[in-house]
């Protein structure tokens, strides 16, 4: 899946939340379709052709696919809502 992605890339994909959430749609939607598909340069089904195609497998090391994009998606939510508290609390740019 990486082989199209610059080498220095490849970091952003890990930081980007659009990349969990895409992967968190499509595994949780078309992760377990066991329909056929045939076309230039692949045959098989529509779970096998998103393992090799996108990199999306149904589990990660034993963990559901799914469960994880959620998790690094609610650390993403609390991470950014915890830096603009505390930007708030912290700087202030008026001059009294």
């Amino acid at each position: 899946m990486f082989q199209h992605i610059p080498v220095w890339w490849i970091w952003f994909h890990y930081v980007c939340p659009v990349s969990w959430t895409l992967r968190g749609i499509i595994t949780s939607q078309l992760g377990d379709v066991e329909e056929m598909l045939e076309g230039p340069g692949f045959q098989g089904t529509v779970k096998e052709f998103i393992a090799v195609t996108l990199g999306y497998d149904q589990t990660i090391n034993g963990m559901s696919s799914v469960l994880l994009s959620v998790i690094v998606l609610i650390l993403f939510n609390i991470l950014f809502f915890g830096s603009f508290a505390v930007s708030v609390k912290v700087l202030n740019f008026q001059k009294r």
